[in-house]
């Protein structure tokens, strides 16, 4: 069976990718937390991404697939905004990524293909107010995820993911009774709020060899709200 690193699983899309993945692929979730995990079947690895170094003993020689879960949800006005801020979310939406990445790259060469899947926003696409400290950082995960993947092709392959708003712990503050649920459906053409099977199904997709021939790609899973305009 191949095997999966999952950077965050504990809860949302990285434990539904988990769950939907743990009898066909031998999965290794490295998180603070191993919440909810003890129900899976997945190899847990105590971690803190912004502020410890990844054990990669722990890991297996061969790494088919890498998925990084962690990001921010920081909406504010710009002029509320301090540098720290912004610091804060490169840390942990890129720069993080990019050290797990270089310290798992010999396992992910060894494979015979092995897959990246990354998660970006809708809103870098969009332009939405508010958003310049998440759009930033997610801005750079598009830009590095296409010229790694020009950079490894064809051993490694590189896919981004740019989800609207969707039903997870992380969003929970913006779901928190039915009208900011309601008002956050009716904004999406296909007017519902995302769920996690949703992200989860297109990450599983982009892990697997039936994307053998997609690499550098950005798909928007948004409810079309990056690509429509309908009549309310």
């Amino acid at each position: 069976m191949k095997n999966i690193l999952l950077i965050g699983g504990s809860y949302g899309i990285g434990y539904e990718i988990a769950a939907e993945l743990q009898n066909n692929a031998n999965i290794y979730v490295a998180s603070r937390s191993n919440e909810n995990l003890s129900k899976l079947k997945v190899n847990h690895i105590p971690f803190d991404v912004v502020n410890d170094k990844l054990d990669t003993s722990k890991l297996p020689d061969i790494i088919d697939g890498f998925v990084y879960c962690p990001g921010s949800i920081n909406l504010r006005p710009f002029r509320g905004l301090k540098s720290e801020n912004f610091e804060n979310n490169m840390q942990l939406n890129f720069f993080s990524m990019v050290k797990v990445l270089q310290s798992i790259l010999p396992q992910l060469l060894a494979a015979q293909q092995s897959s990246i899947v990354l998660f970006s926003s809708v809103a870098v696409k969009m332009g939405m107010p508010f958003h310049t400290s998440i759009a930033a950082s997610k801005g750079a995960i598009e830009g590095f995820a296409k010229a790694f993947a020009a950079e490894y092709a064809p051993k490694i392959r590189v896919n981004v993911i740019a989800p609207s708003l969707t039903d997870t712990p992380l969003a929970e503050k913006f779901l928190s009774n039915e009208e900011k649920r309601e008002k956050s459906a009716q904004r999406h053409p296909l007017k519902r709020i995302g769920k996690t099977q949703d992200i989860a199904q297109i990450a599983i997709f982009l892990l697997s060899e039936k994307s053998s021939w997609i690499s550098g790609q950005l798909f928007n899973v948004d409810g079309g709200m990056s690509s429509l305009i309908v009549n309310s």
